[in-house]
């Protein structure tokens, strides 16, 4: 299996985040999940404007999706790099995505690992896939085994498709040694969130091994648990 950077597996957070105090932005957040999305923006233009991260994320999403105003990457990018100086993970994620594909910004593949890099530091399991993806592909000088290492800790909090690529390295000993077992596992684990992709790649795998390499493969996947993460903000 050949690793493509699809659209489909790499996009933006655009869930509408909210904080846990009460206030203005819930009144914000109540306004978009009821399709207001002019009173949202109204409310939640003035807490950005003075600096709020969690509002100037939420804004760039607006931007994003054109929900309350034109659709704007340029804008997004705006918004998303004020969050993401602050530190605000999700922003970096999104901020790393837009540099990634050339949205509102120029095109650049550093600038995409940089934001990607912050927000995998701070245990975000979408910029750590991403990351992974970049050295996989090249978008840097190609390093499977640092690929390796993000799509393990990306794996590692259940994201799908990390669990695919983590498969397919272990599957072709790409920064790792060889090895079919651990590579069923992570196809097994991905097929059972829905990855189609992940169901092909475990019949190539299963054509590959004995019946007793295949009874540990199942059994690891069957123990198998996520890893917790602290909340992200």
């Amino acid at each position: 299996m050949k690793f493509k950077r699809a659209i489909t597996a790499i996009v933006l957070t655009s869930a509408f985040a909210a904080p846990v105090a009460a206030g203005t932005f819930e009144d914000a957040v109540d306004a978009h999940a009821r399709g207001d999305y002019a009173k949202a923006l109204r409310l939640i233009r003035p807490l950005a404007n003075d600096g709020d991260a969690s509002a100037q994320f939420n804004l760039g999403l607006m931007y994003t999706t054109g929900q309350g105003v034109q659709q704007d990457n340029a804008a997004a990018v705006l918004w998303f790099r004020k969050a993401a100086e602050q530190g605000y993970v999700l922003a970096q994620s999104n901020l790393g995505t837009l540099y990634l594909y050339g949205r509102g910004v120029t095109q650049d593949d550093t600038e995409a690992v940089m934001w990607f890099r912050k927000a995998a530091d701070q245990g975000d399991a979408v910029a750590e896939f991403l990351l992974g993806d970049q050295y996989a592909n090249e978008g840097v000088p190609q390093d499977y085994s640092e690929a390796m290492i993000w799509f393990q800790r990306a794996a590692e909090q259940g994201h799908p498709v990390a669990k695919l690529y983590l498969g397919v390295m272990y599957a072709e000993g790409r920064g790792v040694p060889q090895d079919y077992v651990r590579a069923h596992m992570w196809f097994s684990l991905s097929a059972a969130q829905g990855e189609q992709r992940a169901v092909k790649t475990l019949e190539m795998a299963v054509r590959r091994m004995t019946p007793a390499q295949i009874n540990e493969a199942q059994k690891l996947a069957h123990d198998w648990k996520p890893a917790t993460q602290p909340p992200l903000h």
